[in-house]
């Protein structure tokens, strides 16, 4: 049976039920007073799907306030068909073909993937990585154009993407920057980088320093096409470079378009997937649930 045949996936009510479960795991929580499994569920022939009333402050509530799907008149059905389909598509999904598939418009699918999108922001960027003195991979690539800034050579009209990715963990980190200078790269490392670490770069100058602050520091010479350093195998940067690879083959062939203002949102999509991916045991409705 197809996972899309589940009941959650097509009546609404027991989408409500679904997604409650997951949201109120401790108990059915006011938004308006913050009571806690004081309310009860209205079931009136004329109410509608999900609507509860708090018996402290009398007002009644839905699941769906303080979460992306406020304020939408969108079927909650149809928010976790969405979600379903973003979580299990390796390189995402474009909102023209969720615009096909919900049977919505366009404008609606665009707006629910960007909502989904803030969803799989992950914020866990205060722990450290490489904290057990493992081994963490940076790296910079470039994406597109910078909306109104004249073909250059090399990169200097791209946008601009550095990645970390931890080997231990098997988890990355992505932010947007300006430029590749050190002062813009360096902060960025320190605050996402135990000193316990050993850092493994390329060759770019902006990572010079790296060794008087962490434990070691490897660096490969990819102009010179050298990916592995042959004396220690240990030393290279394949493992984020990888990651581009799905994050590339995603943005130009999925998403063809990105506007600057919205690529951090891109990479929160592509850093979740990656985070809670096959090779960590996470399946598709594991990692659509870890979204909910």
């Amino acid at each position: 049976m197809s996972n899309l045949s589940a009941p959650h996936f097509h009546d609404e009510e027991k989408a409500y039920e679904y997604v409650e479960a997951r949201i109120w795991a401790s108990g059915v929580v006011c938004p308006h007073c913050g009571c806690v499994e004081h309310a009860g569920k209205l079931k009136g022939k004329t109410t509608r799907p999900g609507l509860w009333k708090c018996y402290e402050c009398r007002k009644p509530f839905t699941v769906k306030i303080g979460t992306i799907f406020e304020d939408s008149k969108v079927p909650m059905r149809l928010w976790l068909q969405a979600m379903y389909l973003i979580a299990g598509s390796k390189k995402g999904i474009s909102s023209n073909q969720l615009h096909r598939i919900l049977g919505v418009t366009l404008k609606t699918a665009w707006f629910m993937s960007h909502r989904i999108r803030e969803a799989m922001r992950e914020g866990d960027f205060a722990i450290p990585m490489g904290g057990d003195g493992g081994i963490v991979e940076v790296d910079e690539t470039f994406i597109g154009r910078i909306k109104g800034m004249p073909k250059k050579a090399a990169y200097h009209h791209k946008m601009k993407v550095l990645s970390l990715v931890d080997r231990n963990t098997k988890r990355a980190r992505s932010v947007v920057i300006q430029d590749t200078r050190a002062d813009t790269i360096l902060p960025i490392v320190a605050a996402n980088v135990s000193r316990e670490a050993t850092i493994m770069t390329d060759e770019h100058h902006a990572y010079n320093n790296l060794a008087a602050i962490y434990a070691g520091h490897g660096r490969t010479v990819h102009r010179a096409g050298q990916y592995v350093d042959p004396a220690n195998h240990q030393i290279h940067s394949n493992t984020v470079e990888g990651y581009f690879s799905i994050f590339k083959r995603g943005m130009r062939g999925v998403y063809q378009h990105c506007g600057e203002q919205h690529l951090h949102r891109y990479l929160a999509e592509f850093d979740f997937r990656y985070n809670n991916r096959d090779a960590l045991e996470v399946n598709d409705k594991r990692r659509a649930d870890r979204i909910l």
